[in-house]
Formats: structure tokens, C-alpha cells, sequence
């Protein structure tokens, strides 16, 4: 990649802003000639179809200077070098609207989601800065991750690619990968994830559909059983006059996750149903029984003081203790 793709590879020159900046528009192009370096060099800069190149003179000798483009490590060469990338990256600021992503399906992608979830991507990684993932806000679950890479890793060497990940169920996977366009899911477990090239070979709508089908696989509350002691709260009258109550919060649960709230002796049962609707909210307390540093809102769902859902029973579908928070597979208390 030469110096002018590694500057200008992701977005959109601005026509108004060329002609602003000083750009004479010839045909289709847009012309730029500028000399720098005390006026010992010039650089004629044109840009055509949203791609710009440039050559740069010595006008000492009036000869095109070569060494720009070799790995020459000379500090006459750098600084000529330094000093062209300086108009480039000006033109960039001032001309050129920089997309997010690559490839304009990519980035409608990208805009899909933000409109849709509500949720940006996310760089995590500095030595692959074109990677990105998007999470559920809810329970910081992934549902996407878009990378750019060698198509090479995927299929024939067709240079520079963008996938997007996502999560489906292995029978839809089997499905898809006989289809073009599907590849075996790059760094990623491929019975639960699939890799989708964004080069428009496959429809927007299509690819829509199956993020979707993403975020709702992701988006699967998980349950919880959660042991509350009447020695220390009044938990049997704690919804008499309201739905929502606060509760210590020390495990990693999230949003619209389900608890089941088993109330300990005499009582030994579950007794209520409930929904987190608020979870890891600051809070400091402490007594001889409990200390507490984040809480959680919950919301009832279902009274179950009348069903038998007794620690007997409990036992009989394997849950032989209740000392702390538990996760359950979901469907266990039905």
C-alpha cells in the first residue's frame, strides 16, 4: 500500500471542499499543484473516481523525485517525504470524509446496527485497529465482530477483505456455508460463530437479518436462584405494597436476567419470580451479617408463595444447595 491508500483508504473526497482548498477541476479529475520545501519541490496531486495520487519534482533539476517511493533512509529523503505526507494529510482534513469502515457495505452495516441496537462499535485492539465488535448493552455479550483481513485466510487471494461474524445455531451454519459468501468462522469457534464476506456479493437485508438473528441468540436472559434469609428481611411481605425491590448484588448478572428468590427457613422454598431491570448500582454497606458494595432493582414477576417449589423438590432436579447465587439451566423452575 503506497503512501496516498494508506491515508486516503476509508471515505469520500468532499467535491466542494476540493474546490475550496484550491483543486481545479479538469473533466472528471480535480487538479492540485503546490510547492514546498522553500519552493525547491512540487507535488501535483489529482484525484479521480474518489482515489488520489500524486508525484512530487525536484524543481532544481525539473525531474520527478524517485526516492519519495524507495526505503531510502536518508534525512534529506525523510524530510521530503515528511513534508508530502504534511500536504496529504492537510488535503485529508480539510477535502475528505473519513467512513468508519473499508468497504461501503461494511459501513451500511455499521450504520444498520447503530440505528437499530443503538450500539457503536468498539476498537478493542491497537494492533488490529479495523477490527470491531459490537455488544449487547445489556449483558456486554458479543453478537458481531467485523474484521478486515487477507481473503486469503478465508478462500482465493483476492487481497483486502471485511467479515462480519455472528452467532447462529450450528444447523443454520451447516446451512449457510454451501452458499457463497459463508465461510468457516475466522478465529472465532465455528460451530457457534460464521464469517460473512461484506463485499456485496450477499444482500443488505439478508445480512440484517442474520445479525438479527445474532443479538437474539445473545440476547437470552439467563436465570438465577438466589437464597434470602427472614431472619435479617422481611421478605415474605417485601412486595405487599410494591413490585420493585433492591438486592445485593454479588454475582455477574445482567439485565432481564431472571431471578428466583428462595426464601430459607422456616420457609425453605422459592417463593418469588423476578426480573433484574437494574443491576450493578453502587452501593456501600455494612453490619455483623452482611456487607454489600453493589445492589440490584428487581422486578416481580410471579407470586410463588402457593407452587411447591420446596428444597424437597429442588433436590429432585439436582440443586442439592442454596449458600449463595446460582445459575440455572434456564427452564429448570417451570
Amino acid at each position: 500500500m503506497n503512501i496516498e491508500e494508506e491515508i486516503f483508504k476509508k471515505g469520500n473526497f468532499q467535491e466542494e471542499k476540493l474546490i475550496k482548498y484550491g483543486f481545479k477541476r479538469k473533466n472528471n479529475k480535480y487538479i492540485l499543484k503546490k510547492t514546498f520545501l522553500n519552493n525547491s519541490f512540487q507535488t501535483e496531486i489529482e484525484i479521480s473516481n474518489n482515489k488520489l495520487t500524486g508525484k512530487v519534482f525536484d524543481l532544481d533539476i525539473n525531474e520527478e523525485y524517485t526516492n519519495l517511493r524507495t526505503n531510502s533512509k536518508g534525512e534529506f529523503a525523510g524530510k521530503v517525504r515528511d513534508s508530502y505526507k504534511e500536504i496529504l494529510l492537510n488535503i485529508k482534513e480539510n477535502c475528505f470524509k473519513e467512513n468508519t469502515f473499508l468497504n461501503p457495505q461494511t459501513n451500511r452495516v455499521n450504520n444498520y446496527i447503530k440505528e437499530k441496537y443503538k450500539d457503536n462499535p468498539e476498537f478493542l485492539w491497537s494492533k488490529f485497529p479495523g477490527y470491531a465488535i459490537y455488544r449487547n448493552k445489556n449483558n456486554e455479550k458479543w453478537y458481531s465482530i467485523i474484521m478486515n483481513i487477507s481473503s486469503n485466510k478465508l478462500d482465493k487471494d483476492i487481497g483486502e477483505v471485511e467479515i462480519i461474524n455472528i452467532k447462529l445455531n450450528e444447523n443454520k451454519i451447516m446451512n449457510l456455508l454451501k452458499k457463497e459468501g459463508f465461510y468457516k468462522a475466522y478465529h472465532m469457534n465455528k460451530k457457534d460463530w460464521i464469517s460473512i464476506i461484506l463485499n456485496d456479493t450477499l444482500e443488505d437485508k439478508e445480512i440484517f437479518s442474520l445479525i438479527d438473528e445474532s443479538y437474539e441468540i445473545i440476547n437470552e436472559n439467563e436465570e438465577w436462584i438466589i437464597p434470602a434469609n427472614p431472619k435479617y428481611y422481611d421478605i415474605v411481605n417485601c412486595f405487599n405494597t410494591t413490585d420493585e425491590i433492591i438486592w445485593k448484588q454479588s454475582s455477574n448478572i445482567h439485565i432481564n436476567d431472571i431471578i428466583y428468590l428462595y426464601v430459607a427457613a422456616p420457609y425453605s422454598k422459592i417463593m418469588y419470580k423476578c426480573k433484574a431491570v437494574e443491576v450493578n448500582i453502587p452501593y456501600s454497606y455494612k453490619d455483623n451479617n452482611i456487607k454489600i458494595n453493589n445492589i440490584m432493582k428487581l422486578k416481580l414477576i410471579e407470586d410463588l408463595k402457593d407452587k411447591n417449589y420446596s428444597f424437597e423438590y429442588l433436590n429432585t432436579l439436582g440443586i442439592k444447595s442454596i449458600r449463595g447465587p446460582r445459575k440455572i439451566k434456564k427452564g429448570t423452575i417451570s
